[in-house]
C-alpha cells in the first residue's frame, strides 16, 4: 500500500504502527467482536482503557497529582471560550499575548466574555518574532495570562515561556504538546487539539490545576465546565471514543519510542536540518527570528514566487504532500510533528536541493 510523506499542519501524519493497530483491531477490539466505535463508553472495556490512556499521558508529561486531565470535544477553538468562562467573571480582565493567527483568534473570542488586555502584539514585528518580555504590559488584576506556545501559520514558537506575571498561565499547546519534555507545573491551564501530535481530529486534551476548577460562571455549558467534566471523568456526555482510542495508541507509541526526551531530540534535529538548508540557500528564505523559529511548522519562501505552483506540483509528484503555505503567509510550509520520520525530512531536503538546481 502506497504511503506518502504528509507535511500537513493538521490533521497531521500519524504513526504508521498506530494506524496498523487501529486497522487490525477495527472489527473486534480486545476480542469483543465489536469495534471500539461500537462499545459503550461506560462499559468496563472502555472505562479501563480511558484510565490507562490518561495514566500514560500523565506519565509522559510527568503531570503533578494536583492537576486534572480532561478529554473533551470541540477542538482547541472551543477552548478560546472555555478558558475565560472557567477562569474569570464578566467584568474581569485577562492578559493575552498576540504572536500570530491563533493567539489573535483566542483574544478575539475572549473579548465576548471579559476585558482583554493585549500585553504584547507581534503584529508590530510582522509576526516574525516574539516581543521582548521586558516590554509586556501585564495587568495587576489579570485572572490569567494567555499565550499560544506555537503559531502554526507564521512558524513562531516560545522556546522558553517567560515568567512575567503572578496570574495563572493559560496556554494553547495544540502543536507542541508531546513534542519534547516540559514543566506542567508552570501552567494553570494547558489545552491542545489532538490533530497534531496526539491523534485524529475530534478530541481536545485539557490539563487544569485543581485550584482553578471552581471558578466557572454559572452560565458555562457543562460540556466545557472543567469541574463538571473532571467530576465525570470526561464523560458527562458521550466522548469521541474513536479519537480517544487512537490518542491512547499514540501515547503508548511515544513511550515505546523512548518518551519525550527522544521525541525532543528527534524534533530538534529534524527542524535544524531544514533551517540549515534554508539559511545556506539564496533560493529559499525563512523570515522568522532564529531565536523563536518553530520546531513543528517551518514556512519558507522561494526567491521566485512565480515558481510556487511548479514547486507544489513537482513535490506532489515526488510524494511530498501538503507543503502549500497558509493563505495568510503564502509560500511553503513543512509541518514536521512527532510522526514525521526523519527520512521524510531528508526526502524533502533532497527535493529542495534538486529543485533549486533545476530552477534557481
Amino acid at each position: 500500500m502506497k504511503r506518502v510523506y504528509n507535511f500537513s499542519p493538521g490533521p497531521a501524519v500519524l504513526p504508521t504502527s498506530v494506524l496498523e493497530q487501529a486497522r487490525d483491531e477495527l472489527l473486534s477490539w480486545q476480542g469483543s467482536g465489536m469495534s471500539v466505535m461500537e462499545v459503550s463508553h461506560r462499559g468496563p472495556r472502555f472505562t479501563e482503557f480511558a484510565l490507562r490512556s490518561e495514566a500514560a499521558f500523565r506519565d509522559l508529561l510527568d503531570i503533578p497529582e494536583h492537576y486534572e486531565v480532561l478529554f473533551l470535544q470541540g477542538g482547541a477553538t472551543l477552548q478560546f471560550a472555555a478558558v475565560p468562562l472557567n477562569l474569570a467573571g464578566p467584568g474581569d480582565t485577562a492578559d493575552y499575548v498576540n504572536t500570530g493567527n491563533w493567539s489573535k483568534k483566542a483574544a478575539g473570542e475572549a473579548k465576548r466574555y471579559l476585558n482583554v488586555n493585549v500585553v504584547a502584539d507581534g503584529a508590530d514585528l510582522h509576526y516574525e518574532s516574539i516581543p521582548d518580555p521586558a516590554t509586556w504590559r501585564v495587568s495587576d488584576d489579570a485572572k490569567y495570562l494567555h499565550l499560544a506556545v506555537n503559531e502554526t501559520v507564521v512558524g513562531v514558537e516560545f522556546h522558553d515561556v517567560p515568567s512575567v506575571s503572578d496570574a495563572p498561565l493559560a496556554a494553547d499547546m495544540s502543536s507542541t504538546i508531546l513534542s519534547r519534555p516540559m514543566d506542567v507545573s508552570r501552567y494553570g491551564v494547558i489545552y491542545a487539539g489532538a490533530q497534531k501530535n496526539i491523534g485524529p481530529a475530534g478530541i481536545t486534551v485539557v490539563i487544569v490545576r485543581e485550584d482553578l476548577l471552581d471558578r466557572a460562571r454559572q452560565e458555562t455549558p457543562s460540556v466545557i465546565n472543567y469541574r463538571v467534566m473532571a467530576d465525570a471523568e470526561s464523560m458527562s456526555n458521550t466522548p469521541p471514543t474513536f479519537a480517544w482510542y487512537v490518542a491512547g495508541l499514540v501515547f503508548e507509541w511515544i513511550k515505546k519510542e523512548g518518551g519525550l526526551a527522544v521525541m525532543g531530540e528527534r524534533n530538534r534535529r529534524k527542524a535544524g536540518k531544514i533551517y540549515a538548508a534554508i539559511d545556506a540557500s539564496s533560493f529559499y528564505n525563512n523570515p522568522v527570528d532564529p531565536a523563536c523559529r518553530s520546531w513543528m511548522n517551518i514556512p519558507f519562501m522561494l526567491s521566485a514566487p512565480e515558481l510556487d505552483a511548479v514547486f507544489l506540483r513537482e513535490s506532489e509528484e515526488a510524494d511530498l504532500l501538503n507543503l502549500k503555505g497558509h493563505r495568510l503567509v503564502g509560500g511553503m510550509r513543512a509541518s514536521i510533528y512527532n510522526a514525521m520520520p526523519e527520512a521524510g525530512v531528508d526526502a524533502l531536503l533532497k527535493f529542495m536541493t534538486e529543485f533549486e538546481a533545476r530552477h534557481g
